[in-house]
C-alpha cells in the first residue's frame, strides 16, 4: 500500500508499505476518504513523521474473527484506540481510556496505525456504521470536523435560546458553527482570516470579530442582551488570548468549553472567574460514542454541511494539499488515497 510520510521541512511524499493483516478483533479497513487535520504543523516545522493522520472513512475488507463488523461494511474509523473494557470505554468515552493497547506489541510494528494511507487496522468496536446515502467524504466529518464541538455543545446543552461565542475558525471551529446553527443557537465568531470569516457567515454566524481589534471584547458584548455577555463559549484555537476572551465575553453563570489544544499557561482565574462569576469550565476532547447517530443527523440534514468541505486532493498531491492546509484559507480538506 501507499502512505504519506513527512521527510523534512515542507517536504512530504508517498512511500510503499506492507498491507496490514487482520488479527483478533483488529480489522482491515480500505480507506476511501481521509480528512486532514493539524498534520500541516509537522510539515511546516519539518518534523519527520512516518505515520500520519487520525481520521478516516472506508470499507471493511478483512476480518480475523466474527465481531462487530463484516467485510463490505462502510464505516467511520473513530480516532485513537482503547482497551474496550474500562469504565470510560464501556460508557462510550473511549477517548479517555488509560489502558490503550500497545499496537506495535500486538502487530509487530506501527504499520496500520496511520490514516494517511490506503489501508488501516482498527478495533472492530471503534468502527461506526455509515448510513445509506451518506458519502465517505461527508461521513468523515463526524470525526474532527464536527465531533469536538458536538461533544462540547452536548455537555453545555447548547440550544435555540443561546448566544454562542466560537473562537478560532479552523475546520473544528467552522464545524462548531455548523453544529451551533443546527441546534438553533445564535453564533458570534472570532477569527482574523478573511476566508474563514466569510465562510462562517455563509454558514450562519451573525458576526465575526477580528481578535486583533482593540475593541474585540466590547464588540462581542455589544451583540449580547444588555451587554452582559454570551451564554456559552467554545474555544477551538488553543490560543491563551482566545481562551481568556471566551471567559471575559461570558455572562455570569455561563459555560465555556475548550477543545483547542494548548501547551501554555492557564487563562482561568479561579476566584474571579469560577467562584465570583460562577462560570462553568469544561474540557472536551472528542465525543461520547452514543452521540455518533445525532452527529450523522447533522451531516444528513444541515443545509450548510457542504460548506465544511472546501478542498479535495488526490493523496498523490500531498505536497499541494499541505500547502493549501497551511495557508489557513480552507475548511476541511479531504484526501483520496487511491488517486
Amino acid at each position: 500500500m501507499k502512505r504519506v510520510v513527512i521527510t523534512g521541512e515542507r517536504q512530504a511524499e508517498l512511500v510503499d508499505a506492507p498491507d496490514p493483516k487482520a488479527k483478533e478483533n483488529w480489522v482491515v479497513v480500505k480507506i476511501h476518504a481521509i480528512p486532514m487535520c493539524t498534520e500541516y504543523k509537522a510539515w511546516v516545522g519539518g518534523w519527520k513523521i512516518d505515520f500520519l493522520g487520525h481520521e478516516a472513512a472506508g470499507e471493511v475488507v478483512e476480518v480475523a474473527q466474527p465481531g462487530c463488523v463484516k467485510v463490505g461494511d462502510r464505516v467511520v474509523a473513530q480516532c485513537s484506540m482503547a482497551c474496550g473494557k474500562c469504565r470510560h470505554c464501556v460508557g462510550g468515552d473511549y477517548i479517555h481510556c488509560q489502558d490503550a493497547p500497545d499496537f506495535a506489541a500486538i502487530h509487530g510494528s506501527p504499520e496500520g496505525t496511520a490514516t494517511m494511507a490506503q489501508y488501516l487496522l482498527k478495533q472492530d468496536w471503534l468502527l461506526s456504521p455509515i448510513p445509506d446515502g451518506v458519502s465517505y467524504e461527508k461521513a468523515g466529518l463526524s470525526l474532527c470536523g464536527l465531533g469536538p464541538s458536538f461533544g462540547a455543545f452536548d455537555m453545555m446543552n447548547v440550544n435555540a435560546f443561546d448566544t454562542v461565542l466560537i473562537t478560532g475558525l479552523g475546520p473544528v471551529g467552522l464545524g462548531g458553527v455548523v453544529n451551533a446553527r443546527f441546534r438553533g443557537a445564535r453564533v458570534i465568531a472570532v477569527d482574523s482570516v478573511p476566508y474563514r470569516a466569510d465562510l462562517a457567515k455563509r454558514m450562519g454566524a451573525e458576526a465575526v470579530i477580528d481578535p486583533r481589534s482593540e475593541t474585540a471584547l466590547q464588540d462581542i458584548l455589544s451583540l449580547t442582551c444588555g451587554g452582559r455577555g454570551v451564554d456559552k463559549a467554545l474555544d477551538c484555537s488553543g490560543a491563551v488570548a482566545a481562551e481568556r476572551l471566551c471567559i471575559d465575553a461570558l455572562r455570569r453563570k455561563g459555560k465555556v468549553a475548550y477543545v483547542g489544544e494548548c501547551a501554555e499557561g492557564p487563562a482561568i482565574k479561579v476566584s474571579e472567574d469560577m467562584i465570583r462569576k460562577g462560570i462553568w469550565v469544561i474540557g472536551s476532547w472528542h465525543y461520547n460514542l452514543s452521540l455518533y447517530r445525532p452527529i450523522m443527523k447533522v451531516i444528513q440534514e444541515s443545509p450548510v454541511i457542504d460548506l465544511l468541505i472546501s478542498h479535495r486532493f488526490p493523496m498523490s498531491d500531498i505536497q499541494e494539499a499541505f500547502e493549501v492546509s497551511s495557508s489557513h484559507d480552507t475548511a476541511k480538506i479531504i484526501l483520496d488515497p487511491w488517486a
